[in-house]
């Protein structure tokens, strides 16, 4: 499994692929935090708060992440060189886990200068303990989680199809229906919208933001992860066969 991280991890840095990610990821942020005028300027905001920030983040990262992960196997079934993949001395566990493992610790180098922002908002702040770090931190975990659930989401798509683009696309869809979907559909169904708002992950995340960690948040993203990581196991054999 490491041999294939370390695979992932050079490729995404051997090309313009990991530099853009970070970058976008980054200046989009960086962007309606700061700069556009809007419900998510923090300086126009009036409130020391992370708020914003984790409001816009799992919008960015519906896209962006599909972006990282629609190449994993898609790319490697295009060039046909999945059938030599297979044959290294690997389970098929331990190379999806690579693969998984790879971009997801792409996306968090990607989120970790973010920390920045928490040390400017308690900078302009009028009292050290302006910011509610126990909110902070609980919104960084479950962001964490739910980056671990897009990530899963993505290189279970790109086994689907030999089209990059096609990967993409199925990853944003899943991701959006997963993020929002149940959400969406809890509206319109009064009588059962806290059962039907449960399965989805904004649900769990914004639980997670409250800064409480509820151990059916964890197991509610560990599953979401684990479920897509054996279909992709599942769909690989399949493959092979």
């Amino acid at each position: 499994m490491k041999s294939i991280l370390l695979r992932e991890i050079k490729s995404f840095f051997g090309s313009p692929i990991g530099y853009l990610v970070i970058a976008i990821f980054l200046l989009l942020n960086g962007l309606f935090l700061w700069v556009f005028e809007g419900e998510y300027n923090i300086l126009n905001s009036g409130f020391a708060d992370m708020t914003p920030f984790f409001t816009i983040a799992p919008w960015i990262l519906i896209f962006l992440i599909p972006a990282v992960t629609m190449r994993s196997f898609s790319d490697e079934r295009k060039q046909g060189t999945i059938e030599l993949l297979m044959t290294k001395p690997l389970s098929v566990w331990q190379i999806v886990n690579g693969k998984f493992l790879g971009a997801l610790l792409l996306i968090v180098i990607a989120l970790l200068p973010t920390l920045l922002y928490v040390y400017v908002i308690t900078t302009l702040g009028l009292h050290e303990d302006t910011i509610d770090m126990g909110s902070t931190l609980g919104s960084y975990f479950g962001l964490l989680f739910l980056i671990a659930g897009y990530t899963a989401i993505g290189v279970f798509t790109s086994t689907l199809s030999e089209n990059q683009i096609i990967a993409f696309i199925l990853s944003v869809f899943m991701c959006f229906l997963f993020y929002f979907g149940f959400e969406s559909v809890s509206h319109l169904l009064n009588s059962f919208s806290d059962f039907i708002a449960f399965f989805g992950m904004d649900y769990h995340f914004k639980s997670m933001s409250r800064g409480v960690i509820d151990t059916r948040d964890i197991c509610y993203f560990a599953s979401i992860s684990f479920v897509f990581l054996l279909l992709t196991v599942y769909k690989l054999k399949s493959l092979n066969a």
